[in-house]
Formats: structure tokens, sequence, C-alpha cells
């Protein structure tokens, strides 16, 4: 069952609705950058969006491999698409990676729009020599001049973004897109799921649609566990080994700084020591390749002072999980004692998740605002804490990060299981409020099981910030 991906599908035939009513008639073709992190879904997406569409379509996915099997495999595609003049191939034999290209022209329709696909684009890059100049030329001189939507997909985020980069062969023929993760909303549609628990599944599987498509509908999350753990071939076991082998092949000292992250270590310090003792040299090459890479996020306290309060963590909630519960025990699964997993999964789960829980519910503050009970914009949302943690406020909304010149709001974040959001934690957070600023900012209360202290300016639950995807959506689709 494919589920959501709405704006994305919306965005993809928006284009080719351009190209079938020849808005641009001298030069009528679109690319599209497609990139995302591995395994969120962008092919699957892009095989939706062709049949869907129903024009002739070539979908070829490189393989990392030489030039000339590269080659090969393309040829196949061709023979194998739906492109109407895809006997040009058979009847030449193009010998290189340009005339491969320069044929694909005569294969693609003049009078019908089409779409053309290459996924997994950075190994091309990567492998076929002067593969992006080749590309580049075909594009100026021909395709773009085709009714003909060019779809270039690729995992490798920082590759994907240098293609289109300044001073690069491609720069500017193609419009990005990112696609990320199934959101709360789509997860709990595709699961079965009330809002809490879509949340606590976003928390678990990262959105990831292949993991997501073996969680049984309408299974609660210790049920999907007991059930996953037991499976040493299940999406949520193995999705995280496969991810770091295809991100670090050869990084290994980045692999150990990611691995340290992943465990709980937030600060500069801890993670060096956690990683071995690695040098700070070692240290900071390790964090720009991670946030090359877009699997690490580098944050600041916002605040109207400025900060060297710098933590890291990890960006994709599913490795977070991965790399907490599951890399830690993997001899527990070899041994078929996945109870003895679970076991340990639920003795830390409360703590973790509350960690965990606090990037997506800023992040669905920041897409729900302004809203009626809280009628702000703000330009940014993150947190606060000082060098020894004893001011820490979840939630700060201002005007800009991380030095605001304005705070706009302050908020709490206590995700219990059945404890609701009580004075005690109110009272904690006006005392961090008068040590954050001078000023009578709002306060927001955002807990799992409801709010029962006086005098929040604003209380959100999982319904109240699910609807921050729903609302989207529906917006979309009137």
């Amino acid at each position: 069952m494919f589920v959501g991906r709405e704006q994305e599908l919306a965005t993809l035939h928006g284009v080719l609705d351009g190209i079938l009513t020849g808005s641009a008639a001298s030069q009528p073709g679109r690319c599209i950058l497609m990139r995302g992190r591995r395994r969120i879904g962008k092919s699957m997406l892009a095989e939706e969006f062709t049949r869907r569409a129903s024009v002739p379509t070539l979908f070829y996915t490189a393989s990392g491999d030489t030039p000339e099997v590269e080659l090969s495999q393309l040829l196949e595609e061709v023979a194998s698409s739906t492109l109407p003049h895809r006997a040009a191939f058979t009847e030449t034999t193009p010998a290189t990676w340009h005339a491969a290209l320069q044929l694909l022209v005569d294969a693609i329709p003049d009078d019908i729009p089409s779409v053309v696909i290459f996924d997994e684009v950075p190994y091309l890059m990567e492998q076929v020599p002067a593969f992006e100049g080749h590309l580049q030329r075909v594009w100026d001189r021909f395709l773009s001049r085709k009714p003909v939507l060019l779809l270039l997909i690729g995992s490798d985020l920082s590759m994907m973004e240098a293609l289109n980069s300044y001073e690069r062969p491609f720069y500017q023929r193609g419009s990005e897109m990112i696609v990320g993760p199934l959101n709360p909303a789509e997860v709990g549609e595709m699961l079965g799921l009330d809002a809490a628990a879509a949340f606590d599944a976003v928390s678990i599987t990262g959105g990831l649609p292949l993991v997501c498509s073996e969680w049984p509908r309408g299974l609660g999350v210790w049920g999907y566990l007991a059930q996953a753990l037991e499976d040493p071939l299940s999406a949520l076991l193995v999705s995280g080994e496969r991810a770091m082998a295809a991100e670090f092949p050869t990084a290994a000292q980045a692999r150990d700084v990611f691995t340290a992250i992943g465990h709980g270590e937030r600060t500069y310090s801890n993670i060096a020591r956690a990683a071995g003792g690695i040098t700070h040299a070692s240290l900071s090459r390790s964090l720009e390749v991670l946030g090359k890479k877009r699997l690490v996020v580098s944050e600041l306290p916002i605040s109207v002072r400025p900060s060297k309060e710098r933590r890291y963590r990890i960006a994709d909630p599913y490795l977070r999980f991965w790399l907490s519960f599951l890399r830690p025990h993997m001899d527990l699964i070899e041994r078929r004692r996945g109870d003895l997993l679970l076991t340990r999964v639920k003795e830390s789960w409360t703590s973790w998740r509350g960690n965990a829980i606090e990037p997506l519910i800023r992040d669905a503050l920041w897409r729900l605002l302004p809203d009626g009970q809280l009628p702000i914009s703000p330009s940014a949302i993150g947190a606060y804490w000082n060098r020894g943690n004893t001011v820490e406020v979840d939630i700060v909304g201002a005007d800009r990060a991380p030095i605001a010149r304005e705070l706009l709001f302050l908020g709490s974040i206590k995700w219990r299981e059945k404890a609701p959001f009580d004075a005690r934690d109110l009272a904690a957070l006006q005392r961090h409020r008068v040590a954050l600023t001078d000023s009578p900012v709002p306060l927001i209360a955002v807990s799992r099981s409801g709010v029962t202290a006086v005098g929040a300016d604003a209380s959100y639950g999982p319904e109240d910030l699910i609807a921050a995807w729903t609302r989207t959506r529906r917006s979309l689709t009137a």
C-alpha cells in the first residue's frame, strides 16, 4: 500500500503538467534533482509517480560497477522501457556513455511527454569519467528541447548537492527536491495508529517506508518490537547495518564518532572520549564529514546571549533507536533472544523516548504555528541549556537562531506514558524563564498524557501536534 507523499507527488505532477501544456515551448524539458537518505523511499515515490502519470518511461538504476557494466545495464533498461523509439538502441549499440546519452535523445518522443529516471546518480558521478559534463552537453543541446522530465535521484546528499553547485557542469540545470521520511500523520495512517502511538512509531522506524511496511497494521509498539526482534532478517534490524556500511565504507573514525553520538554522547569532549580518545583534529574532521552527509546535527542553545555550548545529535530517528538499543546487543539477536532485548528496551524506553521525541515536537510546532492558541510565527524553534545543565528549556521560539534579538515563547515537554503535565512542571518552566529572560514571554506545555497545570498560555498533546502534518495534507487536496 502506497501511503502519503501527497506533497511530493503533487510537485512532480505539477512539473509534468507544465510540460504537457507546453508552458516553455522552446525548451519544454525539465530536470529535477531528487535527494534523500537511503531507504527513505525515493525510488518507490518515483515508481508511484510514473504509474499514475502513465507516460512513456525509462527507469535506470546505477549499481556502482564499472562504466562498462553500467552502460550495459542502461542498454538493457532502455530495451525494456516504454519509450516509443527504444529500438534505436538495438539498431546501434553505443560504446561510450556520451554516445549512449546522445542516442537516448532519439529514443525520447518529440510529440508527447515522457519521463527519464536515473537512480543512484552519485555512482555515475564517481564511476563514469566526465559524466556530469556529458549530461550537461546532451541536456543543453537536445534533451531540454524535448517534452521530457529528467529525474535524477541520489542518496549521497553531499554529492547530489554538488551536482547542482556553482562551477559544476550541471549547475542550475535542475530544480532540487528533498524527500524526507514519512511524517507522523502518514505513519499513523499506514499503521492504523492513534496520534500518540504514531509518534512512538516514528521514534522507532524513523518513518522509513521499508521498516514501516513490516509493522502489522493496528499492532502497538511492544507487539511490533516483540515480533521484529525475533526475526534476524527484519528491516528494523538489518537497515541500520546496511546504512552504516553504505555511509562509512572506509571512514572508520567517522563511524566511531557517529556511534558515540548514537550512544548518547552530546558534547565535543565526551564524544572524543567515547570514540576512543581520538585527537581534536580527527574529531573535527569526522564531525565535518558527518555534517556534510546530514547524519549529525550540530546545535547551539537559542538565547539573546551567545553561547559556545554546542551539542550534537543523530539526525535520523531510526538510527538513533538502532544505535541506542539494537547495535549494542546484536549478540542477543544471534542467540534468538529477542525477548531479552525487548526487556532492555522497556527498561530505558521512557527516558530515551523523552529525549528522542523533542526534535520531532519542535518540528511539529514550527509547522503548526501560528494557531488559535498561540498566534505567533517564530523564525526558529530550538532549545536552551547552560554549561552545567542547571537550566534546560525544551522549546525556545525566537526571531532568529542561535543568537536571538527577541525570545517569543518558551516551552516544556513531558512525554510521559500516564502522568500529565502538572503544576510542578509548570513551576519549573517558570523558574527557567526567569533565568533566561526578563520578559514575560508565553509558556507552552506539551504532554503526551494531558495538562492539569493552570497558567500555561498554550498546551499541546499528540492530536494537536499531528495536525501540523494533516493540515498540510488537507490544503494540498483542497
